[in-house]
Order: C-alpha cells, then sequence, then structure tokens
C-alpha cells in the first residue's frame, strides 16, 4: 500500500466516523445530556473539518476523492450500522470508530515514511494526537 492508498483509506473511514458522530451528537439523550452533546459535537465537527482537508491532501498526489457516498461506505472499514442506543453506548460507538481512525493514520505514519512524504506523515502524526486526545475525553466521561 502506498501513501495515496492508505490516505484514502483514511478519507473513507474518517467520512464514516464523521456520520457516526454527528448522528450520535444528535440523537443522545439522558441526564448528561448538555455535557455529552458539547462533547460529541467537538468531535464531529472535527472530522466534518477533516474531510476537505484529506480531499485536498489526495489531490495533491493525483488522486482523488471518492465521488459517491456508495463507494465511501463500500471502502470504509468502519461498518455501516445503526448509530443507535443509550448514552454510555452512543459514547463508546463514537470512542471505539476513534480508535480505529486512530490506528489508521498511525499506518499512514509509517507508510508516508516509507515513501518519503513526510508532510503527510507529519499531517497524520497531528491527527493522532487529536484522536488520542478525544479518546481520553470519551474514556473519562465512560468511566
Amino acid at each position: 500500500m502506498n501513501t495515496a492508498d492508505q490516505l484514502l483509506q483514511v478519507f473513507n473511514d474518517n467520512f464514516v466516523a464523521y456520520f457516526r458522530s454527528h448522528s450520535a451528537h444528535v440523537n443522545i439523550q439522558g441526564r448528561n445530556f448538555q455535557s455529552d452533546h458539547t462533547l460529541l459535537g467537538e468531535i464531529y465537527e472535527d472530522l466534518q473539518g477533516q474531510i476537505d482537508h484529506i480531499g485536498e491532501l489526495l489531490r495533491t498526489l493525483g488522486e482523488f476523492m471518492p465521488r459517491s457516498i456508495a463507494e465511501i461506505l463500500d471502502q470504509s472499514h468502519i461498518a455501516d450500522s445503526d448509530v443507535d442506543g443509550n448514552s454510555d453506548q452512543l459514547l463508546e460507538l463514537v470512542k471505539d470508530d476513534l480508535e480505529h481512525l486512530r490506528d489508521c493514520y498511525s499506518e499512514l505514519i509509517v507508510i508516508a515514511a516509507d515513501d518519503g512524504n513526510e508532510p503527510i506523515g507529519n499531517y497524520a502524526q497531528d491527527r493522532v494526537l487529536a484522536l488520542n486526545k478525544y479518546i481520553w475525553m470519551l474514556d473519562s466521561t465512560l468511566s
């Protein structure tokens, strides 16, 4: 796998994680609604902000971002399953997606280094740090 292939995987997985976190944000209920809603809002806005950036990085590598939702869903390693459950289940679902996405970015760091593409590797390192922070916040909320 090369940098462009892994970056495309990151795009697909990020897109699905974005949608699922946005759905959890809108649909969450319970006693901690305000804090959970706010945390999920911060997460989905961060993931949403990456969609354009990753797409542009793909273009710098001569690749195109996916041109259909069906293509994204077909290629994503995050399953297109219902975003449903109580507040703890929704937070856990988002945390699992972020952990997967962090691992995907970690693979991108290695692949980009092997390809001599340090700028994309540096971007991936920044994303791992950001995702680790959100994972910690979710873990702390769930404990």
